[in-house]
């Protein structure tokens, strides 16, 4: 087919971890799978029990893992994964107890640090003495305000040792957005750095305080780790001087399979941000699963994602250290003071995964960057999630970045903790399309009516089963009303994720968009993904958004772009772009209206906010802007009158 791009050859297949898995489970008189993922998975959702108990022993988790796989109940969230088990999520990450290293950190700064696996095991140890000394108890909550450095790794480890529940923001939050998170929960202890980062700046955070423990009276100590220069500040404990104490606390304490491990949040871009609350044994076995088999993450191996800590792919990625390898951390803007930083990072410590956003690909393609004259030959893997990566891009990736390389695209996010469409070493890798449904997840695609849409058909990704890494529950949700409204109001029992999407005949998928976020003009369903494939191919244009604008029990198609290079927006670029969405797309899809943005609000994590800007041109009001990294764009689509 003219859009397949790459396929393992034989010799990466043999040495894949996915092909060691089929053999382990043949030692158990399991079918031979011949190296065919489609079956793999088949036989992982028939028979999920088998496969959840054999992916915990092959993984190699730590811990006890009982007698009982699924406690099963007739409501989907109320199924248990695991019940009469006990593992400590800590002691799964900190086995390795040697000099080599286990953690390194960059700053856009210039500033490097890294840790050795014992060192991290100790200071693990002293930071959860200390918790315990100043009363953080199993359950009590710890919040952290902090960058993505090895102080809040070690911060993050030691509470989950002691099965307290960590919950983290990203600096580049503001005050109230910090506030409406952490109040929900009530934290007993905030961490945070002096400073941190960003394209060239040195931005303070210890001045938040004040008004962060003003505002949130539950906090009853603060921790503070220096980012780059010693200092010690005066009402407060020092991280640094906390590690230089004598005392440990090497035990690890095994809870059960779903005591609370961490609790991450929803965008929040049209409320309040949901709370939602994941396991430890539930977390642990869903991103091993998809670090190893997926990914073919090996021990020693050096992994790398570009995250903060308030994504959850930070989450995902501190996970890599459970598998033995070595994680690489990156702190500051991507593009500072080079398109090449992550790049030139990646060649000079010999990545063999390497994970970005899909936004940061389009960009490295828009601004025609070649990684031709980099030292990649270390590189296996490239991922990238956090909004649909399209075709271009991934022709893009194979032609400029590396040639032989298992390119990775992802669906799935915060309320999974994982992936739920993934890569896997067995299937071919074509444009456009994410290759495989994740082992042991029962996805398929609905129409409206909750049938089963057909190859090409698009509809409603969902999640037929229960499975390990679906919410324990949301905070403060007792009557589970909560997460019933967010995964079960669509089709009765049956998780529906959110994305719309459709199946491909290489049995791979596409993804078109958010389903809330799909137009809908004369009745036809229309992806936004598919619209912005189109208007991003253009030189002149950096992004763009795409909304509908209410009218006459109808909508109109608004596009705003973001020019690039002060490009200007004429009358023969706008036709231009509706002859391509008209040719390529169908007449359906052109808009009504392109408009000229000074930029595109986007979340924290980098992705778009579509139902935002809806809301606002429809004279609607937005509650919560302090999820939107770049709210003062707003204004702009506010003012917007349209004829």
């Amino acid at each position: 087919m003219s859009d397949f791009l790459w396929a393992a050859n034989k010799e990466k297949i043999k040495k894949s971890k996915l092909s060691e898995f089929c053999s382990f489970l043949e030692s158990y008189n399991i079918q031979k799978f011949n190296e065919n993922y489609q079956d793999l998975w088949e036989w992982s959702v028939k028979n999920s029990e088998k496969f959840w108990s054999l992916c915990w022993d092959f993984t190699k988790i730590i811990g006890d893992k009982g007698t009982e796989i699924i406690n099963k109940n007739n409501i989907f969230y109320k199924n248990k994964f695991f019940p009469d088990s006990k593992l400590n999520f800590a002691e799964n990450l900190l086995f390795k107890k040697d000099g080599n290293t286990a953690i390194f950190f960059r700053s856009e700064s210039g500033l490097e640090k890294k840790i050795n696996w014992q060192d991290l095991y100790i200071n693990t140890c002293k930071l959860s003495a200390y918790y315990k000394k100043i009363g953080i108890k199993k359950s009590d909550r710890i919040a952290a305000y902090t960058p993505n450095n090895i102080e809040t790794i070690i911060s993050f480890l030691a509470c989950s040792k002691n099965g307290s529940i960590w919950s983290s923001c990203s600096p580049d939050f503001g005050i109230q957005g910090v506030i409406d998170r952490f109040l929900q929960i009530e934290p007993k202890l905030l961490i945070i750095s002096d400073y941190y980062f960003y394209n060239g700046k040195k931005i303070n955070l210890i001045e938040r305080i004040p008004e962060i423990l003003k505002k949130i009276p539950s906090i009853k100590n603060v921790i503070i780790f220096n980012y780059d220069q010693r200092k010690d500040y005066k009402n407060y404990h020092s991280y640094e001087k906390i590690l230089e104490e004598k005392k440990t606390d090497e035990t690890f304490e095994r809870f059960e399979f779903g005591h609370p491990v961490y609790i991450l949040y929803s965008s929040g871009t049209t409320g309040l941000p949901k709370c939602i609350v994941h396991g430890a044994g539930n977390a642990l076995i869903e991103q091993k699963k998809e670090l190893i088999l997926h990914c073919d993450v090996k021990e020693n191996d050096r992994i790398f994602y570009f995250t903060t800590t308030g994504w959850m792919m930070w989450n995902w990625l501190i996970a890599g250290l459970s598998c033995g390898a070595t994680i690489y951390l990156y702190d500051g803007s991507p593009f500072y003071k080079n398109i090449d930083s992550l790049i030139k990072y990646c060649s000079e410590h010999k990545f063999t995964l390497f994970g970005v956003s899909a936004k940061y690909i389009d960009y490295l393609k828009k601004e025609k960057f070649s990684a031709i004259n980099y030292n990649l030959d270390n590189l296996r893997v490239i991922n990238s999630t956090g909004s649909p990566l399209v075709k271009e891009s991934f022709e893009y990736v194979y032609e400029n970045i590396k040639k032989d390389v298992l390119l990775g695209s992802f669906s799935g996010g915060t309320d999974v903790v994982g992936v739920i469409n993934i890569c896997n070493m067995f299937s071919p890798v074509y444009a456009g399309e994410i290759q495989c449904p994740s082992l042991g997840i029962e996805v398929d695609i609905f129409n409206e009516d909750g049938s089963s849409s057909k190859t090409d058909e698009k509809g409603e990704l969902v999640i037929k089963a229960p499975f390990p890494s679906m919410p324990i529950k949301f905070w403060d949700d007792d009557d589970y009303s909560k997460i019933t409204k967010a995964y079960f109001d669509k089709f009765n029992n049956i998780w529906s994720h959110g994305d719309y999407i459709s199946k491909t005949r290489n049995n791979g998928y596409i993804i078109y968009g958010r389903s809330d976020a799909t137009l809908k003009p004369g009745g036809v369903r229309i992806g936004t993904a598919e619209i912005y494939r189109q208007v991003e191919a253009f030189d002149e244009i950096q992004e763009a958004i795409v909304v509908g604008k209410n009218i006459n029990n109808d909508i109109e198609i608004v596009l705003f772009v973001k020019m690039r290079n002060n490009a200007e927006l004429t009358e023969n670029l706008i036709k231009k772009i509706k002859d391509k969405i008209k040719i390529n797309c169908s007449p359906r899809h052109v808009p009504k209206h392109i408009i000229a943005s000074p930029d595109i609000p986007k979340t924290k994590s980098g992705k778009i906010v579509e139902i935002a800007v809806r809301k606002l041109i429809n004279g609607e009001e937005i509650n919560n802007q302090e999820a939107i990294a770049n709210p003062e764009v707003l204004n702009f689509f506010k003012k917007i009158k349209l004829n």
